[in-house]
């Protein structure tokens, strides 16, 4: 995933929201702005560039020293992004790191 476009995107406020994720959200007490910061300032730690219809990316940032995860769709053809979920790393799933998954 290319970070300069879905900067752009996102800075142009050319985002969708999935259902999905506005719902995960809610569960767990997760804010819009904490997920416009994690995509702004964050590290991808997984890259699904054959995911479809658009590549996908899993982004790992840190809000007042939590660890979170977003997961994003980018089309760069229209520079739009979305956001597909969020969610704070547990340690059953990731090292202590929060980017490698547990086997």
């Amino acid at each position: 995933m290319d970070k300069a476009i879905l900067k752009r995107a996102i800075k142009r406020n050319a985002i969708e929201w999935q259902r999905h994720a506005l719902e995960r959200m809610m569960e767990r007490g997760i804010y819009r702005d904490e997920i416009m910061e994690v995509l702004l300032h964050g590290e991808i730690i997984e890259d699904y560039p054959d995911d479809k219809p658009y590549p996908s990316a899993l982004i790992l940032g840190c809000i007042k020293n939590q660890p979170f995860h977003v997961v994003v769709a980018l089309d760069s053809a229209s520079c739009y992004c979305f956001i597909i979920t969020a969610y704070k790393p547990d340690i059953y799933h990731f090292e202590s790191n929060h980017k490698t998954r547990r086997q």
